[in-house]
């Protein structure tokens, strides 16, 4: 049974927060809270060694961002705190530039480099268990041997990560906090593939219904899919410079190790932005599709119509004539005039039906 991609239920509208006429670096969350409170998450692993526990205090976390040694993940949830927000960052030495753009949603995909710190925006969609798709603004600052995630509320496609670490599978324990962070950044890309999966179901479901029957809600479903592809293509289409960035940094943050895993972390970057395009030109072509196969449904409906009126021509002329009010016309005198006029009737209709169907005009 195919999946379908349901739509987000519209959200009432409210206000967002301007930054018109503000200095560059002032601190204002420009999204919508989608939390009560802030949340911190903390794995930190060494060698053998794992630690991992939630808090709503950053005072419990303070001591593990000063390690040294070992790979410290912090993952924060709730951006619409921005005294937290500030904190954090100010702790981790992080611009004020920086901290904006954290709590700017909306950000086009990008990264940057720091003195001391490396800098990355990305946009993360999910599907809930209704296979409602939401994206949102996902943030990463790397320095040293800590990784600190950013994100609007909580949860995200970092399960299978965790589930690593905690497990000592693969590379992951064995690797920095450079690796973590391209083991994070595969997995939203991976993820774009099952949302792709989605929208591909949706896409044949919506080709099947075009061509059967070209209904004015199909229209309205394409119209949706349209502008979800766009949002994606948007949200994906500068990953590519993203990744291709990322793994040509002249940093020693990043290990050389490392770099052969973002190259294929890059080529799945493309194969994104490849089936959005397709599935971008397969959508504007169904458009085309339903409006071809409205204009042959009403042609259909018109050629009918036509035949219809042409078989009546002839025998409304005859009609006509026997109509008209004249005194002498001398068929109206014969006692079998008026079924007569119905045989001629009947086989001028009948030999114009076979004329039709030998001509396969229906």
């Amino acid at each position: 049974m195919k999946r379908k991609l349901k739509l987000k239920p519209k959200m009432p509208r409210i206000r967002k927060p301007s930054k018109v006429g503000m200095a560059p670096g002032s601190l204002v969350f420009t999204g919508q809270q989608k939390m009560a409170e802030v949340k911190f998450s903390v794995m930190y692993y060494r060698d053998g060694t794992l630690e991992e526990y939630d808090t709503k205090h950053l005072e419990e976390v303070q001591s593990l961002l000063r390690k040294e040694e070992g790979v410290v993940w912090l993952n924060i949830d709730g951006l619409h705190d921005v005294d937290a927000i500030r904190s954090v960052s100010e702790l981790m030495l992080i611009h004020k530039l920086t901290i904006e753009d954290i709590l700017s949603v909306g950000q086009r995909p990008k990264i940057e480099e720091y003195e001391n710190y490396l800098f990355m925006i990305l946009r993360m969609f999910m599907a809930d268990k209704e296979n409602k798709v939401e994206d949102e603004q996902l943030s990463f600052v790397l320095r040293n041997n800590l990784l600190v995630t950013f994100q609007e509320k909580e949860g995200d496609v970092f399960s299978h990560v965790r589930n690593r670490i905690r497990d000592g599978k693969g590379l992951i324990r064995k690797r920095g906090a450079d690796y973590l962070l391209y083991a994070l950044v595969d997995s939203v890309v991976d993820y774009y593939f099952l949302i792709l999966e989605t929208l591909g179901d949706r896409l044949e479901e919506l080709e099947t219904m075009v061509m059967e029957n070209p209904h004015e809600s199909v229209l309205t479903d394409l119209h949706r899919l349209r502008r979800e592809v766009s949002h994606l293509r948007r949200s994906v289409y500068p990953l590519r410079e993203v990744v291709n960035r990322f793994e040509r940094l002249d940093e020693p943050v990043i290990a050389e190790e490392t770099r052969v895993f973002i190259r294929d972390l890059y080529d799945h970057t493309i194969q994104v932005i490849e089936s959005i395009e397709v599935f971008r030109d397969m959508a504007s072509g169904m458009v085309d599709l339903y409006m071809n196969s409205i204009s042959n449904k009403m042609n259909n409906v018109m050629k009918v119509l036509t035949i219809i009126a042409t078989i009546f021509i002839p025998l409304t002329f005859i009609a006509g004539i026997y109509g008209m009010n004249f005194e002498y016309m001398p068929e109206l005198g014969y006692k079998w005039g008026y079924y007569g006029v119905w045989v001629v009737m009947l086989a001028v209709a009948v030999v114009m039906v076979l004329y039709f169907k030998k001509k396969k005009w229906f």
